[in-house]
């Protein structure tokens, strides 16, 4: 398998309590596997209140729906071994 790595990586947001944010992150690669999205260390799951998703095959997204204070903090995508946050 070729090493995927991350060819556009996340953007600092500042959203009002109560908005919809995304996050973008593109790879090098589509299919990327061992791909993983965190909020301040805690590993986020595809729910109603977390929509992850990959555009295009390469652009994986995350957009935290209803945000409130606590979820001030650090996103982080990591694909294999590389990261990016924001």
């Amino acid at each position: 398998e070729p090493d995927v790595t991350i060819v556009s990586g996340l953007k600092d947001m500042v959203v009002f309590e109560g908005d919809d944010v995304t996050f973008r992150c593109q790879v090098s690669h589509e299919n990327a596997r061992d791909v993983e999205w965190k909020l301040q260390d805690v590993a986020l799951q595809n729910n109603e209140m977390n929509e992850i998703s990959v555009e295009k095959g390469k652009v994986h997204t995350l957009t935290l729906r209803k945000v409130t204070e606590q979820d001030i903090g650090t996103i982080t995508f990591r694909v294999g071994p590389h990261t990016s946050t924001a």
